[in-house]
């Protein structure tokens, strides 16, 4: 089958270029790919990171993307639409997961020829910082595509309320392999020049105030001399904010607060020195960070929301907080700790890793898209 997708690829950076690079990778195997990506992405002005690109020593899956649409440019928008038509894609494939990209992608699909098969991967749908033209913007988009692919509840039911008649399927969100291997925890805090004998808390990725941070330093500061806290990643609100709430913690001498985007060749430090990773999202759909840190058999504490609670509750790969309440998410580590349920998470973790690979993904996909 030949097989065009548009998403972030390299050279930008970030969750969504990692997860079609992996899905690029499975589907080559049997079919013929090609990417497409951006010219820019975001204007520098608005874009509220160091940078949106990967660095040069970065390790990182260098997709080969032709890069054919400026977001912010509209007179890139139909010769976009003309260069992935010349494709002669059998499956066009495009990753959705900002309504302001709901014009240019909606016409990336209404361009491609009748025989053209037209599959969206919604990673979000219904923003979490809303905006006056989310609701248009989407429904354009979603007018424009044959059958759409979600991987929660939450964005499933966003899917639904906005075009009731869509064809779906709704899948695991594939577990990600490309992080390299597990190393030992004495060797991971070691890097980190953290307590070796601690119990570790891990929150990841970038941060924004929807993900809660706030709250789990909160928490963090209740908890007794046993426990440090390590947050890794580049803030995108007000980073003054987070330094002066751990500053006047009474726990800030165990908090490790690693303020940057941390590269692929890093991510093994920090979930290796890890007990549990903590998710005190105020709001979601579901994470890549589950997916990494089931990769590295490190279990979950997750509040309530969106399809995290579908995503670690049943298989029982961690706890669930049922609102994002600072005394709940103190209770929920202590119980994790004191109740020594680390490795029995662990033990299901390894039972569902089979379950969620990228083959399995992207073959289900394929499949998929034969029935539209």
């Amino acid at each position: 089958m030949k097989i065009s997708i548009f998403s972030a690829f390299y050279p930008f950076r970030g969750g969504i270029a990692q997860f079609n690079a992996r899905l690029v990778r499975s589907f080559e195997k049997e079919n013929e790919v090609t990417a497409f990506t951006f010219k820019k992405q975001y204007p520098n002005f608005l874009f509220p990171g160091t940078s949106q690109f990967v660095e040069e020593n970065d390790q990182v899956d260098k997709i080969k993307a032709k890069r054919i649409v400026s977001t912010f440019n509209p007179f890139t928008y139909l010769g976009a639409a003309k260069k992935i038509k010349a494709a002669n894609p059998d499956l066009f494939i495009t990753n959705y997961w900002m309504s302001f990209f709901g014009i240019f992608m909606g016409l990336f699909g209404s361009k491609q020829k009748k025989e053209t098969t037209k599959l969206a991967i919604i990673h979000n749908l219904i923003p979490h910082e809303k905006r006056f033209f989310d609701k248009w913007f989407n429904s354009f988009f979603l007018k424009r595509y044959d059958g759409f692919v979600v991987m929660s509840d939450s964005v499933k039911n966003d899917l639904l309320s906005s075009k009731p008649d869509a064809k779906y399927i709704q899948l695991n969100h594939p577990w990600y392999d490309h992080f390299g291997v597990k190393i030992s925890e004495t060797e991971a805090r070691e890097k980190l020049k953290i307590s070796p004998s601690k119990k570790t808390i891990l929150f990841f990725g970038l941060i924004r105030d929807y993900k809660g941070l706030d709250l789990l330093i909160d928490a963090f500061s209740e908890l007794n001399d046993d426990y440090q806290l390590v947050i890794a990643g580049e803030v995108y609100s007000n980073l003054q904010k987070y330094k002066s709430q751990i500053a006047e913690s009474k726990a800030k001498s165990r908090i490790y607060f690693f303020n940057q985007y941390i590269p692929d060749s890093e991510v093994q430090n920090y979930f290796s020195a890890a007990d549990v990773c903590v998710l005190p999202y105020r709001s979601a759909t579901q994470s890549g960070i589950t997916a990494t840190s089931f990769h590295f058999e490190v279990p979950i504490i997750a509040t309530n929301v969106g399809g995290l609670k579908g995503i670690i509750d049943a298989p029982e790969l961690g706890l669930i907080v049922e609102e994002p309440n600072t005394n709940l998410m103190k209770d929920a580590i202590c119980f994790y700790f004191e109740n020594n349920l680390k490795e029995k998470f662990q033990i299901n973790i390894r039972k569902e890793k089979e379950s969620n690979t990228w083959d399995k993904f992207a073959n289900s996909l394929i499949s998929f898209s034969k029935t539209l």
